[in-house]
């Protein structure tokens, strides 16, 4: 008889925002299983979610599911406590990180999680779905890392599903697809992926005033990164980097300038 699977972490969080005079403050708040999420105290307008994960990591069955909407005309920063881990799997199923944004009339989210580090051995299937409406504001990063460099570690054998897709209105503007399976590193070596790079950071920025960034962008990203105007109001950048500190050293800057602000104190510990 084959083993059943064994039990896996679960967790869900729902946040939802409105807008009470000038300031941006819950309206609907859930969470379940292994989830958490902290409310740091700000000094502005700008309601800030960080996220944890109680479990440690993602590995084979995993289920973890986040659901933001962001109400007309507030102002909504989703974060993580620090980067989430994808750990060797033991089970036939991948981890699965489901996260859905909705963005109303005016809103903005910033959604700014840190990076997600995929260790050999794991599976991990990943979605990002945003709707949001044709003057809402987003700005979005997913960084990746493919093993630590410092540990010595390289995957040659790991799975990798990533899928972002984003609509304005009832229209599809954006989707991106990355699949990585079985020896993930001679992949990366290939110069036509990523030349090598064993960090990557996919970022977003979807405002009505998007393309005044582009000529700046384009002067802080070094040769191994790329921005381009893929249509008016949708600014996209694929940065690549030799390990993880590496990213960071070209992100951080590229974030604080696209979204006029220091990033979360998360993102500094």
């Amino acid at each position: 008889m084959p083993n059943p699977p064994q039990p896996r972490a679960i967790g869900s969080a729902l946040i939802k925002a409105k807008r009470r005079g000038a300031q941006t403050v819950l309206d609907d708040f859930r969470l379940s299983g292994s989830c958490r999420v902290l409310f740091p105290r700000r000094r502005d307008a700008v309601l800030e979610a960080v996220l944890l994960n109680t479990s440690g990591g993602v590995t084979g069955g995993d289920v973890f599911e986040t659901v933001a909407t962001a109400g007309a005309g507030t102002a909504l920063t989703l974060t993580t406590q620090a980067a989430e881990r994808a750990y060797r799997s033991i089970d036939t199923r991948p981890g699965r990180i489901q996260t859905r944004l909705t963005l109303d009339e005016g809103a903005r989210i910033d959604w700014l999680p840190q990076e997600t580090i995929l260790f050999d051995g794991s599976a991990l299937r990943r979605s990002l779905d945003i709707h949001m409406a044709r003057d809402a504001r987003l700005l979005m990063v997913e960084p990746m890392i493919f093993g630590r460099t410092a540990m010595g570690e390289t995957l040659r054998n790991a799975t990798l599903q990533d899928h972002i897709t984003v609509y304005q209105g009832d229209q599809l503007v954006f989707a991106d697809r990355v699949r990585l399976s079985g020896d993930v590193q001679a992949h990366l070596d290939r110069p036509a992926i990523a030349g090598g790079a064993r960090a990557t950071a996919a970022v977003l920025l979807a405002a009505p005033n998007a393309e005044s960034y582009l000529d700046k962008l384009r002067g802080m990203l070094p040769a191994s990164c790329g921005a381009s105007l893929i249509r008016e109001g949708l600014l996209f950048a694929r940065l690549l980097a030799p390990d993880g500190h590496a990213l960071r050293q070209i992100l951080i800057p590229v974030l604080r300038a696209l979204r006029g602000a220091d990033l979360p104190r998360t993102w500094m510990l």
